[in-house]
C-alpha cells in the first residue's frame, strides 16, 4: 500500500478507508434498491427524486471523495487543502440546489425533520469541510478532526436519508395499494 506523502495524514488512513468504502458500498445498494422499487405501482416525479433520492447518493459520494482526497499521496497539505475546500464549496452549492428542488416539488410536503436531514446537516458538513480545509496547512491536527467528522457526517446523513427514502416509498406504496 502506498502511504500518503505527508506523515501527518498517515494516522487517518484506516479511518478514510472505512468511510470511503462504506460510502461506495452504500451508493451501490441505493442503486439496487431504487431499481427494485421502480416497478411499484405508485410512481414519483423526477422533481421529488432530484430533491430527496439523488442527494443521498451525492452525500455518500461526498464521503467517498473526501476520503479519497485525504488518502491521496499529497506532497504537502496545500493541494489537499485546495481540493477539500473545493469539495466543501461545491457541496454547499449542491445543498442550495437541493433546497430549491425540495421547495419546488409538489409530490411531498417536507417537514422540519426533512429540512434538518436534507439541508441543514449536509450543509453544515460541507461548510465544515470548506472551513477546515483553510486551516489544514496551518493547524493540521484540528483541521483533520473536522474533516474526518464532516466525512463521517456525510456518510451518516446518507445512511439515514437512504433509509428515509426507502421507508417512505414502501409505506406510501403500501398505503396506495390498500385504497
Amino acid at each position: 500500500m502506498t502511504e500518503v506523502a505527508d506523515p501527518r495524514l498517515v494516522p487517518w488512513g484506516n479511518f478514510y478507508v472505512i468511510v470511503g468504502s462504506s460510502g461506495a458500498a452504500l451508493i451501490g445498494i441505493q442503486f439496487v434498491v431504487i431499481a427494485l422499487i421502480a416497478g411499484m405501482r405508485r410512481r414519483t416525479t423526477a422533481e421529488t427524486i432530484s430533491a430527496f433520492a439523488t442527494p443521498t447518493v451525492v452525500h455518500l459520494g461526498g464521503a467517498l471523495v473526501v476520503s479519497a482526497l485525504m488518502s491521496a499521496p499529497w506532497q504537502s497539505l496545500v493541494p489537499a487543502s485546495i481540493a477539500v475546500a473545493t469539495a466543501g464549496v461545491a457541496g454547499l452549492g449542491y445543498v442550495a440546489v437541493v433546497t430549491r428542488r425540495a421547495r419546488r416539488q409538489t409530490t411531498y410536503k417536507p417537514i422540519l425533520e426533512d429540512w434538518v436531514w436534507y439541508a441543514v446537516l449536509p450543509g453544515s458538513a460541507y461548510a465544515a469541510l470548506a472551513a477546515a480545509a483553510l486551516l489544514l496547512s496551518a493547524r493540521p491536527e484540528a483541521a483533520e478532526l473536522v474533516v474526518g467528522a464532516a466525512a463521517l457526517g456525510l456518510l451518516l446523513v446518507g445512511i439515514r436519508n437512504a433509509w428515509d427514502t426507502v421507508t417512505h416509498i414502501v409505506v406510501t406504496a403500501d398505503h396506495a395499494e390498500h385504497r
